[in-house]
């Protein structure tokens, strides 16, 4: 049995990154036993300098040691990264030279399943032997180390043990892409995932590791009898959290069929075609399927996507930024027992499915009353025929199809837990995630606010311009106001003529005699009215003796007799004349003479 082992690992200004101490591992060194010389670039990943507090998780593989019959097994480690300003040591060796220390805990243990409890419990303990500031005193190691072997015999709750795996994140973050990361690691392709934050990264991958999870022991009984869990990492697989540049060899070596591997090195990401088939940016929040023949493989159906768009809306619905571990209704509806229980459901619905499929193909030409009576058709193919031909070629399959009885869709229905055709609820679903995804509210709210400040720039600069001109009309009327003043002045001080005496300044601005207006006004409409009744009584004598034409001459000019019975007109100047009176003779009479000898 495998005991949980202890190290430190220190960044050396000169000789990088080393192991310190071990604890646990007795006289023996188990770096040269198991060959575990990358545990220094392991535990410290690239980037740890640039926060206060840094996991990162691996795997490794443990010998056996001479004498004993115990055949190599998988182990794993989680480090916890701290740094130190060297002014703040209480000692401090010659050879620390930099401002800063940084150091590394480092626990190993044969139980993933704990990682999430064996996290805290590490961080804890790292950040009290930093606050010791005395990196000689390793008490306080020691006794994390045996307090793991006892740990170790206890039995832990699956609370316990599930903690920190958030799925509620995972889907609330890709979304459908989440289905498709599931069904991919069933296909056990080379599975890149890229982040800056190596923590983030490796819980990621550590998520996808267990879609599934044992809740009681009944639940353990059939979850056996299934086949569960899947042996998707077996020989020529690799699984690695955190994969540092000095094991790409071993990940384009040719024995190694498939792996699920992070990183943080962005040259992985600059060659992704030659490192993986499926890469997953974090940075992006993205997934991208390289691999032509892969891509269509997980091409996903109508009833698997209203599954995931169903399982999506669920966690949105529940989602609260304050702590997205938990839904904001306190229910179970979008709990992470909720997701695991529909993950669990999927994958059983699944593998009933293919084994009723394969039931189907060897009754072909037998008798048809040995199918399902309540099954129509073939249930496969809500999952994608592509994809299961693609999951027949894999070494997981064959291992299942091996170990598992061929008539397990006796125990599980083999119905897709969202099987039917597509409908107007899948379309509406499928509109307002994609709208979702587009996030109008925020680019709204980008351009309201630019919009805004436009309008207030505007405004401001109309405003601007309006009192400008304001100003500029004050100023014109002022300067107007002072040259009447001036006039007015001018007016008074001039001698006065008795011919045309000359029109005073308050003269041109004297208010009218209104009587007298009106007076004229009538008088000029009694006039034309007067006018044009004589013109409508010539016009109606005329036509009833008849028009008549002469010569052409005639026609051109008028006779003297035409002249004579045609009315009196009587003009504007006459009509001025009459009203005005002999107020001015001399103009009234000139224009009544002119008028006159015209009439004549």
């Amino acid at each position: 049995m495998f005991q949980p082992l202890v190290c430190v690992v220190d960044f050396h200004h000169a000789r990088g990154p080393e192991i310190e101490h071990w604890f646990g591992a007795g006289e023996s060194d188990p770096t040269a036993e198991n060959d575990w010389g990358l545990i220094p670039y392991m535990a410290l990943p690239d980037g740890a300098h640039a926060s206060s507090e840094e996991f990162s998780y691996f795997s490794l593989v443990h010998k056996a040691r001479e004498g004993q019959d115990v055949e190599p097994s998988s182990v794993f480690g989680i480090s916890c990264t701290h740094q130190l300003d060297s002014n703040e040591l209480l000692y401090r060796p010659q050879d620390v030279t930099r401002s800063a220390v940084q150091k590394a805990v480092v626990a190993i243990t044969d139980k993933p399943q704990s990682f999430s409890a064996l996290r805290e419990k590490l961080s804890a303990v790292t950040t009290a032997w930093f606050a010791q500031k005395d990196f000689r005193d390793l008490e306080i190691l020691q006794h994390f180390q045996e307090s793991l072997i006892k740990d170790s015999t206890n039995h832990e709750d699956e609370r316990d043990q599930l903690f920190g795996l958030s799925l509620r994140e995972l889907i609330h973050t890709f979304k459908w892409q989440t289905l498709i990361l599931l069904k991919a690691m069933l296909l056990q392709p080379k599975m890149l995932f890229f982040g800056s934050h190596c923590e983030r990264m490796d819980r990621y991958a550590e998520t996808l590791k267990k879609p599934d999870s044992v809740r009681t022991s009944d639940r353990a009984s059939l979850l056996s009898y299934m086949g569960i869990p899947l042996q998707i990492f077996g020989k020529g697989s690799i699984f690695g959290p955190y994969t540092p540049l000095q094991q790409l060899d071993t990940l384009t070596d040719l024995g190694t069929r498939s792996y699920l591997v992070g990183s943080t090195n962005t040259l992985l990401l600059q060659q992704k075609e030659r490192y993986c088939d499926l890469l997953v940016n974090l940075d992006e929040d993205s997934v991208t399927v390289i691999s032509l023949s892969l891509r269509a493989a997980l091409s996903l159906t109508t009833a698997d996507r209203r599954w995931i768009d169903f399982l999506t809306q669920t966690v949105n619905d529940t989602w609260d930024d304050a702590d997205p571990t938990r839904p904001k209704t306190h229910g179970y509806a979008g709990s992470e027992e909720f997701i695991r229980l529909q993950f669990e459901e999927y994958v059983l619905a699944m593998l009933s499915a293919e084994k009723y499929h394969s039931y189907i193909e060897s009754h072909k030409e037998g008798d048809r009353k040995a199918l399902l009576a309540e099954v129509d058709g073939d249930p496969a193919a809500e999952f994608s025929m592509t994809y299961l031909e693609a999951w027949r070629r894999t070494e997981n399959y064959s291992l299942w199809n091996r170990t598992t009885d061929s008539h397990l869709f006796d125990i599980v229905e083999p119905r897709h837990p969202c099987a039917g055709g597509l409908t107007i609820e899948d379309v509406q679903r499928r509109l307002a995630s994609q709208v979702a995804e587009l996030h109008l509210d925020e680019r709204f709210n980008q351009t309201r606010e630019v919009v805004g400040k436009r309008l207030a720039d505007g405004r401001t600069q109309v405003t601007s311009a309006f009192n400008k001109v304001w100003a500029d009309v004050e100023v014109m009327r002022e300067a107007q106001r002072k040259r009447s003043e001036e006039a007015r002045a001018a007016a008074a001080a001039s001698p006065s003529t008795e011919k045309s005496p000359p029109l005073s300044a308050n003269s041109r601005f004297a208010k009218p005699d209104m009587q007298q207006a009106q007076a004229s006004v009538a008088a000029a409409s009694h006039r034309a009215g007067a006018y044009l009744s004589s013109w409508g009584a010539w016009a109606s004598e005329k036509k009833k003796t008849g028009w008549r034409s002469g010569s052409a001459s005639s026609a051109a000019s008028p006779t003297r007799d035409s002249m004579e019975e045609r009315p009196k007109v009587t003009t504007v100047s006459e009509l001025a004349a009459a009203d005005t009176g002999p107020t001015s003779p001399g103009r009234g009479d000139q224009s009544i003479g002119k008028d006159a000898g015209q009439q004549h």
